[in-house]
């Protein structure tokens, strides 16, 4: 076992000090705080290596190691890698908030209940791991084969453990894709140099023809496996004449090793490399059962294990294989999984009755080696064996078939159904995958290809889909499968970056599948269809063939669903029918978070701006409880634009920032542009210019290439606000101009209804009144069809503001005394702009009082640009205005005001974190942060310092 005997020559003469000072100094740390680190490089390149001595550097430092190896076979079985991590400290789910502690005891089979949320899971998680109050080293071998719902847990854990003394290190191979490689820290290892693999040859075989020997560092090419492997082989295959691939070559090394093992001993490790648990007595009895009953004992074993195979010790360091007691074990993962690294070659122990290959390329040598019958023998051995756990069995049933046979094929499919109830989107597309492949009739096929197809939507896997929708046009499809087709194949991103079907075409279909019988299929078309009209805009005539459809549809004018499609498609023309409907739903939405976030929409389409913080704030409450970050992603987006315009900046800040960072987070490319742009527009408000500017950049990127309009259009919003604050009106006059011109990509239809006040004042500074009287026409005629409060609000100060000096008077009084109650920040600027008025026409006593009020409500809302234009304002009206003192919580990012509003309600530090998807450690960090900053010593003192800010 050659590796084995030169792991410690390894460790000296890897050659990578920059590697392990990289993983020293993470593994140093943990007592304090904690990070995440992915290993990634070829097979045998030493990256278990390197996570073996980080145990060993965990363990020296007083930290607990838990432990959890990917396995391919066990991709289909969803949380299968969490539950082999979590297995040691299981004891604490108990202790875990209620919501939390049964999605965790759901996804790791310990109970029964609703589908969890994945991220209400990775919460859990977090908490869990958090609360054993040890620093903890997390250590995920080959992570690029954990199932897709272990992944997402992790990656959503490492995100969070800054403040926690906990770090998690993963190995992922090159050339396999894996999520926590993408969005984590990365340390890629390179091949061995000449003199270290020299010497590493040398240790390992030092009698080797000079000319063998040099051959065999050429083609090992510094890789640390091949150079301990290969010269086994050179003897027994004429492996080194080949020109193949590494890891093929290695396979084929290790298969020169199983070819002159015993029948009995390769069936045994067949069985093992089908078997995705590793257990020896489901190893022993499918085994015997594929010989025909022949008796199969431990001892069957020791020719694999002499062969470098299998770890030679079970159930402890030094048992050797052919002496140990597997009667009675299949307690598989009892025990801190694999104890660590095995201190040889970073393989793991194995422990309770579980067999371990010493490298996955050797399980793949197994498989590759066996003939075809012999696979199906292991498989339907397998099966066999698993009567009693039929989620494992049907696997095997399936791999062991032939032919098509519906009956494993209705089983795959009520698995795929569970795995996806379970949260295991992955296992449940590669289940329906199976079915259909399994499938006695062309239309069975087809259906269950699409079914996989739509959950790749979910999944967000625009090639999976690809690849699904294409094999099942293989077959003769019926008009609602091709519809289905159409529709999934459109559904990435709100269609923004595909253009098989536009909103004609999907309108159409939408008809065409309802007249078919399958109303909810249409509803979900035409919705699709009414998203494209808020990121894009397709012109009237599309707009009025959606329209049409969703007019002939048999639905109630109160169903969400379509108040939300027509709110989109048709926010002016339709825009007092949504209202209407908004505010007959405002009491009866039942508290059903998703139709909330519906309504918080729609409601945001027609500037119904108190209305949408309403939805949005119940709908975010809501989703934040079930876990459903991506769509709390959006309806805090909506939350944050809403309570922007209403002046609300406390609500605003935090939502945008967490809007931001969960749809950056859940892969929502578009909605993260939306929620940067919704922070720049806040920034410049503020009077962050430069903050501002560096926001637009970035969601301007976003937003370019695909035409976004709703996130351009704001972004000119905010460029022409922070314009006006540094006073360069034609500036901001140019840039607030482009939201109102058809031509331009920032046109939208519907938010351009909402700049009216701002576009007027910059016209006004810059000579542009004629150019703002033409927009207010045309928008005047719009106002007749909605009943839209933002876009009242905004003409009646536009008329008052480019009114003549004998009617001026008259229209600021009006719009004054309209109801703008929860409309502060539209008040204040009536105010300042009638004050301004006032003074220049001589009438400085009259001016001080709106000018006073305007003062006061930009001071009360954190507006410091306008407050400034206030007070200079009343400065030249006469009366004497004192410098406003800074606001204590504008020395708090946006992620700190969140958790000292949350404290300061008397949230604890759990609950908070509960709220913001934080450990509570986390939130502990933050707030000792926090109290410096607003120079107070306690949580206690949060309330008063929050309510009392000066301004």
């Amino acid at each position: 076992m050659f590796w084995h005997a030169t792991l410690g020559s390894v460790r000296t003469l890897l050659g990578r000090t920059a590697e392990q000072e990289r993983l020293s100094a993470l593994v140093a740390g943990i007592t304090e705080s904690g990070g995440a680190l992915v290993i990634r490089g070829a097979a045998g390149i030493g990256k278990s290596a390197l996570a073996a001595e980080a145990a060993t550097q965990a363990r020296a430092a007083g930290a607990k190691v838990l432990a959890v190896t990917g396995s391919e076979s066990e991709q289909n079985f969803p949380y299968a890698g969490l539950h082999q991590l979590l297995h040691p400290v299981r004891k604490g789910i108990d202790a875990l908030p209620g919501s939390q502690r049964e999605a965790l005891r759901i996804a790791l089979c310990l109970a029964d209940g609703d589908i969890p949320d994945l991220y209400l899971v990775g919460m859990a998680a977090l908490n869990l791991l958090s609360d054993t109050g040890t620093p903890l080293l997390l250590l995920a071998e080959d992570a690029h084969w954990l199932d897709q719902a272990s992944a997402d847990v992790l990656a959503f854990v490492a995100r969070r453990l800054d403040s926690e003394p906990i770090v998690l290190l993963a190995t992922v191979r090159d050339g396999v894709p894996s999520q926590l490689d993408t969005e984590l820290p990365s340390l890629h290892l390179e091949p061995l140099t000449d003199d270290v693999a020299s010497t590493l040859l040398d240790e390992v075989a030092p009698t080797l023809d000079p000319s063998v020997r040099k051959r065999l560092l050429s083609e090992a090419a510094g890789n640390p496996l091949a150079l301990a492997e290969l010269p086994a082989t050179i003897q027994a295959d004429s492996l080194l004449k080949a020109t193949l691939p590494l890891n093929t070559r290695l396979e084929r090394a290790f298969g020169a090793r199983i070819s002159t093992l015993p029948a009995d001993t390769r069936m045994c490790l067949l069985v093992a490399a089908l078997n995705d648990r590793g257990s020896l007595s489901e190893m022993f009895e499918a085994a015997s059962a594929a010989l025909s009953g022949a008796p199969v004992g431990a001892e069957t074993l020791t020719p694999a294990a002499e062969a470098g195979l299998i770890e030679a010790a079970l159930g402890g360091a030094g048992a050797n294989v052919a002496g140990a007691n597997v009667a009675g074990r299949g307690s598989a993962g009892q025990g801190e999984s694999g104890q660590g690294s095995s201190g040889q070659g970073g393989a793991w122990l194995a422990v309770g009755g579980r067999l371990a290959f010493r490298h996955p390329l050797m399980r793949s040598a197994i498989v590759q080696a066996a003939t075809a019958a012999e696979h199906r023998a292991a498989h339907r051995a397998l099966a066999d064996a698993l009567q009693k756990d039929p989620e494992r069995q049907v696997w095997h049933l399936a791999a062991a078939a032939t032919t098509a046979d519906e009956g494993i094929a209705g089983v795959l499919v009520e698995a795929a159904e569970r795995a996806r109830y379970r949260g295991g989107v992955g296992a449940a597309i590669a289940g329906l995958e199976e079915a259909a492949r399994l499938s006695e009739s062309g239309e069975l096929r087809a259906d269950r290809l699409l079914r996989a197809a739509d959950l790749g939507v979910e999944a967000g896997r625009s090639d999976l889909v690809e690849r699904l929708l294409a094999e099942a046009s293989r077959e003769e499809l019926s008009f609602q499968h091709r519809a289905r087709a159409t529709w999934i194949r459109s559904s990435f991103d709100d269609g923004l970056v595909d253009d098989t079907a536009g909103p004609i075409e999907l309108a159409k279909l939408a008809r065409s599948v309802f007249e078919d019988g399958d109303l909810d299929l249409a509803m979900r078309i035409l919705w699709g269809a009414g998203m494209r009209c808020f990121w894009a805009e397709p012109g009237p005539e599309a707009r009025q063939h959606l329209l049409d459809v969703a007019d002939s549809l048999p639905l109630d004018e109160h169903d969400p669903r379509l108040i939300a499609i027509l709110a989109y498609v048709a926010p002016i023309e339709r825009g007092k029918a949504v209202a209407a409907g908004l505010m007959e739903l405002a009491g009866q939405t039942g508290g059903d978070p998703e139709v909330e976030r519906f309504l918080g929409s729609a409601a945001l389409q027609i500037g119904a701006f108190e209305l949408a913080a309403r939805f949005s704030a119940s709908a975010a409450a809501g989703l934040r409880a079930q876990g459903r970050l991506g769509l709390l992603a959006r309806a805090l987006a909506v939350h944050a634009c809403s309570a922007t315009r209403l002046g609300n900046l406390d609500v605003a800040l935090p939502a945008a920032e967490e809007a931001a960072r969960l749809a950056k987070e859940t892969h929502q490319i578009f909605m993260y542009g939306f929620a940067l742009s919704a922070q720049a527009e806040i920034a410049a408000l503020r009077g962050l210019y430069a903050e501002a500017a560096n926001l637009i950049a970035e969601a301007e990127q976003v937003a370019l290439a695909a035409g976004a309009r709703p996130i351009l259009a704001t972004v000119q919003l905010a460029r022409g606000l922070s314009a006006l604050g540094e006073g360069r009106h034609a500036d901001a006059f140019a840039d607030l101009h482009r939201v109102f011109d058809l031509t331009e990509p920032s046109y939208q239809l519907a938010l351009r209804c909402y700049l009216i006040a701002d576009l007027t004042e910059a016209a006004i500074r810059c000579g542009q009144e004629d150019a703002a009287r033409k927009i207010i026409q045309r928008l005047e005629k719009d106002a007749q069809q909605t009943g839209s409060p933002s876009l009242h609000i905004g003409l009646r100060y536009a008329r008052a503001a480019l009114a003549s000096d004998d009617d001026a008077e008259k229209l600021f009084l009006a719009a004054l005394a309209g109801d703008l109650t929860g409309w502060p920040l539209e008040r204040g600027r009536l105010h300042l702009a009638f004050g301004e008025w006032l003074r220049r026409h001589r009438r400085a006593a009259e001016s001080r009082v709106h000018l006073r009020a305007a003062r006061e409500t930009f001071d009360a809302l954190g507006l410091i640009p306008w407050s400034e234009r206030a007070r200079s304002e009343l400065r030249a009206a006469g009366e004497t205005s004192p410098r406003r003192t800074p606001d204590a919580r504008e020395q708090l990012t946006p992620h700190e005001l969140s958790i000292a509003q949350l404290a300061a309600e008397g949230l604890t530090n759990r609950e908070i974190g509960q709220r913001l998807y934080l450990s509570h450690r986390t939130v502990s960090t933050h707030l000792h942060r926090i109290f410096p900053k607003l120079g107070i010593t306690s949580r206690a003192d949060l309330p008063a310092v929050l309510r009392n800010s000066p301004g």
